[in-house]
């Protein structure tokens, strides 16, 4: 089943993106959440349409988005956690805690956007995580954990 996607789903594409779905999944959860609608003809030529006229704004999008990704490889990020004597961290850093290290830092980004392999983050240490800003913009960046 076709389906053109209205937001951004993560793990099956970005907004304006036309993916094929299993049917149940297309039917019962993305359209009636209006994530997605049908892909029929008419909705292809009018999505086709959309995207022509939007494509200088689309441009500087991904300009900004670019803009950002080189403000945060710049940015010296640092995240306090509260460690034990050995240096390993009670809890678990989370993207939350990380995109608050960006908020101080004047870039906003939101949390569901960072993502890095959170179980790896369990002393104080330098780490990398990666901000999807754009579906063709994606800055990695490195964050250290410091005792708090």
């Amino acid at each position: 089943m076709e389906i053109i996607l209205k937001e951004d789903v993560q793990g099956l594409g970005y907004k304006n993106d036309i993916v094929v779905v299993k049917p149940g999944y297309g039917r019962n959860y993305l359209i009636p959440k209006g994530a997605a609608t049908m892909a029929t003809p008419s909705a292809k030529k009018i999505l086709a349409e959309n995207l022509k006229q939007a494509a200088h704004k689309a441009e500087k999008i991904k300009n900004d988005a670019m803009a950002l990704a080189e403000k945060i490889a710049a940015a010296t990020i640092e995240v306090s956690a509260k460690v034990s004597e050995t240096g390993k961290i009670f809890g678990a850093v989370t993207n939350i805690q990380i995109a608050d290290a960006l908020k101080a830092k004047g870039i906003e980004i939101d949390r569901r956007k960072i993502s890095f392999k959170q179980d790896d983050v369990k002393t104080v240490g330098t780490y990398t995580a990666q901000a999807d800003l754009h579906r063709e913009v994606k800055a990695n960046f490195s964050f250290t954990v410091v005792a708090g």
